[in-house]
């Protein structure tokens, strides 16, 4: 995990020890300061994190693989190259379609 001591914060690689965890979930806290913490979840497909809510506001982009994101009354199918943001507090839901890597960005 990068914590910054300095101005800038570089993470070359941010899929580096990102692996499925023993119920089909890995966490990976990439980067964490004051402002925003960056942790990279692997799913392995047919995974699914059920309803919750987190305290701060959430990008959430998918590494490799496709996820299904159930959030504010939408569905969103989350591929790599897309983007997708959460205001804090909001009730959403993470189903892994393959095994995948979802880097997830919790901001302030």
């Amino acid at each position: 995990m990068e914590t910054p001591t300095t101005p800038t914060s570089f993470v070359a690689d941010v899929r580096d020890g990102a692996e499925p965890g023993p119920r089909g979930l890995g966490h990976s806290t990439v980067l964490s300061s004051p402002d925003v913490r960056v942790v990279v979840l692997t799913f392995e497909a047919g995974h699914v994190m059920k309803e919750h809510r987190a305290p701060k506001t959430l990008l959430l982009q998918a590494l490799d693989g496709r996820l299904r994101i159930t959030a504010g009354g939408e569905v969103t199918e989350l591929v790599p190259g897309a983007l997708l943001r959460l205001e804090a507090s909001l009730l959403h839901e993470v189903e892994a379609l393959e095994p995948s890597r979802l880097m997830l960005t919790l901001v302030g």
